[in-house]
């Protein structure tokens, strides 16, 4: 026996400690794993049973366990008119789509969760239909109601599939047909909640304001008809160029008519001058220029009988010169007769021509002095009125302005509220017939398999935890007991080598 250690300690070489150690190691896990078979065979009774007890209830529980089924739903969230934003009545801003997916499956999700839409589902269904057991034993406190809403919110599952506009819902019953019954009967509910949280104001208030804002407009037409038939006013900037344009002409009228006046006033005592200056008897010509055309005429008579005497000595009396000459000296006699008697009747009368005249000037031009200075008159007084109505013009202007702008205030208003009240019963139609920016895509169908209780998992869970509740019930015990039991503990605690074991049989 001194022989083999020596012989270990030549073959381990230069590292006997290496050997030792790998030697010692090599008992140690065979030790532990004799002790662990030593323990599991020890203790297989209490683990078989364990075990066996552990796998028996979960299969029993399981088998016991009511079935529970899921309906599931899919709704697609399309961009419809509820995402428009419409402005308020009187803004100048047009309707704008504003559609953030995000936020709208946000918030068709909180309206689907709502209790108010859950506690109509459970309503229509009663308590009883739905939750028979809540019927049968209803809670310490609170309503039957109230814990069948409660109950449904726990079982309804609500979300939003990633990177879509799909809402899928899950609704977990016992009963399969109720759980698709209660699922669809959810989602058309939900579809006329989503309308009203998204309807507008009632088309009855929009014609109400139509016809109030109507009335306006016809009174504010009504004043202003009133007033352009009281004051005859139909265009005032043409009656305001039109008085412009006359106030001009009848002020350049009455300048011209003012210069006349002075024009007149001027000849008029030039004209007086004149009169005390020329005599009425005397006469204004000599007698040599009063008998000049008459002495003219009488040289050329004479000229003319020198002429028909030196032809008639060429010539017979009834040769055609001599007839032409004979007949230009009776023209000239005869002027020469008449200017004779015109002379003799005026040196008879004594009247002078140039004051004659001139007393006729006189008279014209007094009598026409009076009358430009009326015509001046009425000019002034013409002007005089212009300026008066020009100013009440533009007061009229002002005022018609003033009744300008309300009608068509009035008028923008019944405009926007006739598009508003338009809006609101397309709206209201499309409302009555459930038109909304949701679409079905999957309706709930009567659930075939149950998702609770999963029998194999169960089991499978059931076996796995059996085993390892029997082996840590094993070691507990066998640790926890007084003694020593194996080879193991018995080196490990006293640090003595066992030479062998003896079984011990009962």
């Amino acid at each position: 026996m001194n022989q083999e250690p020596s012989n270990e300690s030549t073959r381990s070489g230069s590292d006997p400690g290496r050997t030792r150690g790998g030697v010692m190691d090599s008992k140690d896990d065979a030790s532990g794993l004799r002790d662990f078979l030593t323990v599991l065979f020890k203790r297989k009774r209490t683990i078989l049973v364990t075990f066996g007890a552990i796998v028996a209830t979960v299969t029993v529980v399981t088998f016991l366990l009511p079935p529970t089924y899921e309906a599931e739903a899919r709704l697609l969230v399309r961009a419809g008119r509820e995402n428009v934003y419409r402005p308020e009545v009187g803004s100048d801003q047009s309707q704008v789509l504003s559609f953030n997916n995000e936020e709208v499956i946000n918030s068709e999700t909180n309206i689907l969760t709502s209790r108010d839409l859950i506690a109509r589902v459970v309503s229509s269904l009663t308590v009883e239909g739905l939750y028979p057991d809540l019927a049968k034993n209803p809670p310490r406190r609170g309503a039957p109601l109230d814990a069948a809403v409660k109950r449904f919110g726990k079982d309804l599952v609500v979300e939003g599939l990633r990177k879509s506009n799909v809402i899928r819902i899950w609704l977990q019953h016992e009963d399969p047909r109720m759980a698709a019954r209660s699922l669809n009967l959810l989602v058309d509910y939900f579809k006329e909640k989503h309308l009203q949280a998204y309807s507008d104001p009632q088309s009855s208030y929009l014609e109400e304001q139509l016809a109030a804002y109507e009335q306006r407009l016809k009174q504010s037409q009504d004043r202003l008809e009133a007033f352009k038939q009281k004051n005859r006013v139909f265009s005032l900037e043409e009656q305001r160029t039109l008085l412009l344009t006359q106030r001009a002409e009848l002020d350049s009228g009455l300048k011209a008519t003012q210069s006349q006046i002075k024009e007149v006033q001027k000849r008029i005592s030039s004209v007086t001058r004149l009169l005390q200056t020329v005599s009425p008897d005397v006469p204004l010509s000599t007698e040599t220029e009063r008998y000049r055309s008459v002495d003219d005429a009488k040289g050329q008579l004479l000229a003319l009988q020198l002429k028909e005497q030196e032809l008639l000595r060429k010539f017979t009396a009834s040769n055609q010169l001599v007839v032409s000459v004979r007949r230009e000296m009776e023209i000239v006699r005869t002027f020469v007769n008449r200017q004779e008697q015109d002379i003799k009747s005026r040196m008879q009368t004594g009247q002078n021509i140039v004051y004659q005249d001139l007393e006729r000037e006189m008279n014209r031009l007094q009598a026409d002095l009076p009358s430009q200075e009326a015509k001046a008159a009425s000019l002034g007084r013409q002007i005089a009125q212009l300026d008066l109505q020009i100013p009440t013009l533009d007061m009229s202007e002002m005022e018609l302005g003033n009744l300008k702008r309300d009608m068509a205030v009035n008028d923008r208003n019944y405009r926007i509220y006739v598009e508003k009240v338009e809006d609101a019963r397309i709206l209201e139609n499309l409302n009555r017939q459930k038109s909304a920016n949701i679409s079905v895509i999957q309706q709930a169908a009567v659930p075939v398999e149950p998702v609770r209780p999963r029998k194999l998992l169960n089991i499978t869970l059931g076996l796995i935890l059996g085993a390892l509740a029997g082996l840590g019930i094993a070691f507990v015990t066998e640790f926890s007991a007084q003694g020593l039991s194996t080879p193991g503990s018995v080196e490990r605690l006293l640090g003595l080598p066992v030479l062998t074991t003896i079984s011990l049989k009962r």
